[in-house]
């Protein structure tokens, strides 16, 4: 292959890979959360029962905000691993282009 052959090879190789990428990152939206509202206590209900269902209902904000954390951290590692391949080809680049001068 020709230097501007292997130039325009690598430059959609970087190109491609980074439209699949940005595309992967804009299809992973956050799933909604729903959070119920407390709602006040009634004069009858005993107070235990209340104590246990706000602590239910904050274990399940936890577990909640614990996964978004997970997916979060999922796509910082990507977009991390996305980055690294991009500075790669963009020195491959740049070492071809020092050699198509060279040659």
């Amino acid at each position: 292959m020709t230097t501007k052959r292997r130039i325009l090879f690598i430059t959609l190789i970087a190109a491609w890979s980074l439209i699949v990428t940005v595309t992967n990152v804009k299809s992973q939206s956050p799933a909604p959360i729903v959070v119920q509202a407390a709602s006040p206590a009634t004069a009858t209900s005993t107070t235990t029962a209340a104590v246990t269902k706000d602590a239910d209902s904050v274990q399940a904000a936890i577990k909640a905000l614990q996964q978004m954390k997970a997916a979060n951290d999922e796509i910082l590692s990507k977009q991390k691993a996305t980055l690294e391949r991009l500075d790669e080809l963009q020195q491959a680049a740049e070492e071809l282009k020092i050699f198509s001068k060279r040659g």
